[in-house]
Parts: structure tokens; sequence; C-alpha cells
């Protein structure tokens, strides 16, 4: 791994890959130490290394502005998903660049982020310039884990550096679409949280060489899971995704545009989407309503015994805005029956109402848009919610409106964007320096 200070963002996201910071067991130590290196010695830079360990370090450097803007903070994650069962045509953590590409675990998700917001910053102090207000960069572990030891511990431990931040950038997690040929370059503005349940299934066990009656628990579960597999449940359209569908149906040409515009209308049919490609039918379909997928089974392994009792774990998504676990459970539970108990394995961090409730299109909104059509006219800048969730949700907790922001130009149709926790990931050279180069206009520019 390169120790030479670098501005270039190919080749810090070659050596961040270099990096292994698997998660888990995470160890982003290395990882934060790297990026220590390349800021410190600078007056013009306060660098702090902050974790529950040395070994889950996260860093928080905050760069001098001019003063013209509130401070803005850029955060990435450092840690990655593991490769274990993936077939890779190029070793995960050797950051090779092939055939104009950088390949490796990371370079989507988020590693490929975290080199262009450092070579932003970098490049700005190498030509003796500073961003239009201060820019906090925190670097944080454990994202891919639940966040205890990275975002979470930062917000609920040191909220005080993140004092008088307006507005952050983070990940997109995946967020992609593609209709007609046309390039979107998403951002962000909301996404959903996660909520994990498990349902326990019990009843009459025995032999399994007998008949047996109709109330197993095997029984209950071929109907737990014939309800819940596929399932729409009830819709509910947010600002968001209002928003989305509008500007989608305003853009896009004849036909694609017209099966939009019905989408973002038939809020009294509710129909599923018509017209359009299955995977981004599905796509859309999903941040209209809440979403539940039965995904593990846990049942004893003797193969001669009916079980009195077995459970599923169902990965559940509630929508943005003020719905409560009870809610998205009562959905759940309307289709599955009322005679099954629910646990909740986990709830994502929920963003008071009283301080974020839904997105905001205002000035920094727009400056993002600028952004993308000066550098790429002709595409199309696109809000979005992702059905996933990020480290934004916790930064917001701090009353910080976050978006998800990487710009990246790519070819219509590039697989490139969905490629995060696959075997393959890999980002063309042209895409990180285009996102270098956005994101270097708005750190100059933002008010």
């Amino acid at each position: 791994m390169s120790t030479a200070r670098t501005t270039d963002p190919v080749a810090l996201l070659q050596d961040l890959i270099r990096i292994d910071t698997t998660n888990p067991p995470g160890d982003e130590g290395a990882c934060a130490a790297y990026v220590t290196d390349l800021l410190e010695g600078d007056e013009e830079i306060d660098v702090r290394v902050i974790g529950v360990t040395p070994e889950r370090a996260n860093v928080v450097a905050r760069f001098k502005g001019r003063g013209e803007a509130p401070p803005l903070l850029l955060h990435a994650h450092s840690d990655v998903v593991p490769v274990t069962g993936q077939d890779w045509l190029h070793p995960p953590f050797e950051g090779r660049l092939v055939d104009g590409e950088v390949w490796g675990r990371g370079a989507i998700d988020m590693k490929g982020g975290l080199s262009m917001m450092l070579s932003s910053l970098l490049r700005m102090r190498e030509r003796g310039e500073r961003p239009a207000g201060d820019v906090l960069l925190a670097v944080v572990a454990d994202e891919e884990n639940g966040s205890g030891v990275g975002a979470r511990h930062l917000v609920q431990e040191h909220a005080e550096l993140f004092d008088g931040v307006r507005y952050a950038i983070g990940e997109e997690a995946g967020a992609d679409i593609e209709l007609d040929g046309v390039r979107f370059h998403p951002i962000v503005v909301a996404e959903k949280r996660a909520c994990w349940l498990r349902a326990s299934l019990r009843g009459p066990g025995g032999h399994g060489s007998r008949m047996m009656p109709s109330d197993t628990p095997m029984r209950r579960l071929a109907g737990l899971l014939t309800a819940l597999t596929g399932t729409r449940l009830p819709r509910h359209k947010g600002a968001a995704a209002d928003r989305m569908l509008a500007e989608l149906a305003r853009r896009l040409p004849g036909p694609t545009g017209e099966a939009v515009r019905r989408l973002r209308e038939d809020d009294t049919l509710d129909r599923p989407p018509a017209g359009l490609p299955g995977e981004q039918a599905r796509y859309l379909d999903s941040v209209l309503r809440h979403t539940v997928n039965p995904t593990v089974v846990r049942t004893p392994d003797k193969i001669n015994m009916m079980p009195e009792s077995l459970s599923v774990d169902m990965d559940g998504r509630i929508l943005p805005g003020d719905f409560t676990v009870a809610d998205f459970e009562s959905e759940v539970r309307a289709l599955a029956g009322p005679d099954i108990g629910f646990e909740l394995l986990l709830e994502g961090s929920r963003v008071d109402p009283a301080r974020i409730r839904e997105p905001e299109f205002g000035g920094f909104y727009d400056s993002m848009v600028e952004i993308l059509e000066k550098a790429d006219p002709g595409a199309v800048p696109l809000p979005m919610i992702t059905p996933a969730s990020t480290d934004n949700r916790l930064f917001a907790q701090l009353g910080i409106r976050c978006y998800g922001w990487l710009p990246m130009r790519l070819p219509a149709g590039s697989p490139h964007r969905g490629m995060l926790h696959q075997a393959n990931e890999r980002i063309p050279v042209d895409a990180l320096r285009f996102g270098t180069d956005c994101l270097s206009t708005l750190l100059r520019d933002h008010r």
C-alpha cells in the first residue's frame, strides 16, 4: 500500500481496497490510520480519532472553510461486507485496475465514495483553497453491521462535534433506476428503516411416519409463507415518492412516462405497476409501501420428527415518515393471521418527526441538481428513496438534513450501482473522477 500522500481518487481507492475491513470483525483501525496519515500535519485541519477500541476507530476531521456557509458533513463507512462464497474474477482486496475499472470489495460500497470525498478535500488543500463553510469528514466503522461502534457511537457520545451542521452527504445505498436508456443521477432524499420480526408457530408434533392433524406448525408455516411471499402491503405515497414519480413522468418519453404517471395517480385502485420493466416496477412499487419478506426458517433438524414449534424471520422495511412498528406489524398481521406470535428483532433508527417530517427540496438540493446538470447535460438528476438503510438515519437524529449523493457518470444500462455486496464489485475510473469533480464544486460553492 502506498504511503505517499496522493490526491488522485483512483490511487486512493486502490489503497483503501487493499486494507481489509471485512465486517465482521471490522478491524477498521488500519483504515482510520491511513486516513489520519493523509490529513494530519495541516493546521487548517483538525483530525480526531474516536473509537470504543483502537481496532474499531472512527475519524472525524474538520476542514476550515471561508465562513460563507454553515458546516457541511461528508460521511463514509470504512467497513465492507464479506466475500465468502463469492466467485471473483480478480482478487477482491488487491484494488486492481482492469480495463479502466478499479476492482475490489468496497469499490461501490463505499470506499469509492470515500475516495471521492478525500480527493476533493485534499485537492482543495493542495491548491490553497477553502470550502465555502467548514467541512466535517466522518470516516466511520461498522455501518455494515448495525453502526453500533461507528455512526451510532458518534451521534450518541460525541454529538457536539456536529454542532451547526445543517446538511450531510452520504452514500446512495444502491439507489438505481434504468428506464428508456435515460441516464439518471440519484439524489437520495429519504430511506426506509429496517423492522425485522420473528414469527413463532406452535402446534401438535409427533412421529414423522404418521398422518398429522391439520394444525401442525408445518401446515401453518405453509400458510404464512404463502400469505407473505410476494405480497403487496397497503399503499402509502409520501412526499418523496410523489416527487420522484412526478419527475420520472415528466422526463420519460411516450408509453414509459405514461406508465409512471398512471402509477403515481393510482391511489385508489393500487394496481401493480404495468408497462414498466419488471425490476424497475418492483423498485417503484416498494417505495410506495412497507415491505416484508420471509428470509429464514428455523426448525429442529430431526427428519423423522414433526416439530412442535418453529420460527420464521422476516426482513421488514418501514417507509419514511410517522409510521411506527405497531403500524407495520398490524399490516403484516392482517395477512399472517391473529394467532401468530411476533417478536421484534431489530428496529432501525427512526428520525424524530418533530425534527424532520419530510425531505427538504430547498436551495441545497437545488445546488446538487445544478451541479449535475452542468457536469452531465442531458442526464436527469432524480430525487429517490432507497429501500435500504444507511448511516444517514443516524446523523439525521441530530436534526441534519441528509442526502445520498455520490455522483457517477455511467453509461445507460450500466450494472455498477447494483454491484454492492456482489462478486466482481468495481467502478470505472471515469466515474470516480466525475464524482470527485462534482463534490469539489459542491464544497466550493454550497450555501
